[in-house]
């Protein structure tokens, strides 16, 4: 049942390898979770899956398997017909040459095989319950319906077996985890946590453990408490962001990202921008035209350290980069491209995140534009955008 399970969850593209799945079975063989469906929907995700974004894809693919969608191996009403060379075809086919050959470190598959081959051998009549013989129910490891850490599912449909815990996959709490799904502020945080440096900072604040433990063991015994100063996240970040005209379409995206930005980033800073940036920015949008900061200033003002982040829809007309007074609120000296070139090599970590969808990126020249002049640094406002470009302002 298991090896079945483990190959549809790499069809549905999850990150599973053998060493996972070699933990799940050494978990069941020790009986850490009672033969209940629903600890071992959680024990799987558990043990199977590493990264919170992939949860919602898991629990579809569970939730697919358990439910008959994708079930691998429907022989119909003759089970004893089943070629035991397809579950080794199948191996060949899916696991790399380590995968396999962890596998047959352990003797798991080869073994089951074998055994099932003998069984299918000595077995002439339906069994139902039991632990030895293929059939329905049970803990057999072949046959459905049952339960067994180690089995091939052999015929029938899903209706059967201890489905009691359709209700927890079913549930989908963690949607918003897939790669391509629009962000809310906590799946944002989540992906912003990558970009982090922690140093020790400050007055003594927390409990050296490590510390503490060894002092009192030099000290017979005699409790000393060791403290050391809290661990803060020191990266710093620089956010220009667009405002007003096409980004009015992006206004709940980009509120999200830069309130997950305030909470996760201690050092951050920010300014606003009109389709592109030219010689002055500002900070508070009703107060835009009396209270200006020059872009030089700014440039000059943050050191190099900063990692430097745009945020836009890069949707504008191409002019509004390329010329001099290009901008359609006043008239601009200097292109905005020569500004965005500045802050490039000011910065030399930086990135542009596009809350426009990717699909329409090819039908904006000045999208192109801008993404020529980020060096290809532009990355979409989905999980895996996000997370894309903060690896890279990690570097």
């Amino acid at each position: 049942m298991l090896i079945d399970f483990f190959f549809s969850l790499r069809q549905a593209k999850l990150p599973v390898s053998v060493n996972e799945y070699l933990m799940l079975i050494g978990a069941l063989k020790r009986e850490v979770i009672a033969p209940s469906i629903d600890e071992f929907y959680y024990l799987a995700r558990l043990t199977l899956i590493k990264d919170e974004k992939h949860y919602d894809k898991f629990d579809q693919a569970f939730g697919a398997y358990f439910n008959g969608v994708s079930s691998l191996l429907d022989p119909g009403p003759d089970a004893t017909q089943i070629p035991l060379d397809w579950l080794k075809k199948r191996l060949e086919a899916d696991l790399s040459p380590e995968e396999k050959a962890q596998i047959e470190a352990m003797g798991g598959i080869e073994a089951l095989l074998d055994r099932l081959e003998e069984l299918l051998k000595e077995q002439g009549e339906r069994h139902e319950g039991g632990n030895k013989w293929i059939g329905t129910g049970g803990t057999s490891p072949f046959g459905h319906g049952g339960f067994n850490p180690e089995g091939i599912k052999i015929g029938g449909d899903s209706a059967g077996g201890s489905r009691n815990g359709v209700k927890v996959w079913n549930a989908r709490a963690y949607r918003d985890y897939d790669d391509d799904v629009e962000l809310g502020t906590r799946n944002i945080k989540v992906a912003l946590r990558r970009l982090r440096r922690f140093a020790r900072k400050g007055a003594v604040e927390e409990l050296d453990l490590d510390d503490t433990i060894r002092r009192t063991a030099a000290n017979a015994g005699w409790l000393d408490i060791r403290m050391v100063p809290e661990r803060h996240n020191t990266i710093k970040v620089l956010m220009l962001l667009d405002v007003g005209g096409s980004m009015d379409d992006h206004i709940k995206r980009t509120e999200e990202l830069f309130s997950a930005a305030k909470t996760e980033f201690k050092h951050l800073e920010f300014f606003y921008f009109h389709n592109c940036v030219y010689d002055y920015l500002w900070k508070q949008n009703r107060r835009r035209h009396a209270e200006k900061f020059p872009t030089w200033e700014v440039l000059h003002k943050y050191p190099s350290e900063y990692k430097l982040i745009f945020v836009g829809d890069a949707t504008m007309g191409p002019y509004e980069i390329l010329q001099p007074g290009g901008s359609v609120e006043y008239t601009n000296a200097e292109a905005g491209a020569v500004w965005l070139s500045r802050f490039t090599e000011r910065f030399p970590h930086y990135a542009w995140l596009n809350p426009e969808p990717e699909r329409l990126w090819e039908y904006r020249q000045s999208v192109g534009l801008i993404r020529q002049l980020m060096a290809n640094r532009m990355f979409p406002l989905t999980l895996n955008g996000l997370e894309g470009a903060m690896r890279l302002l990690s570097k």
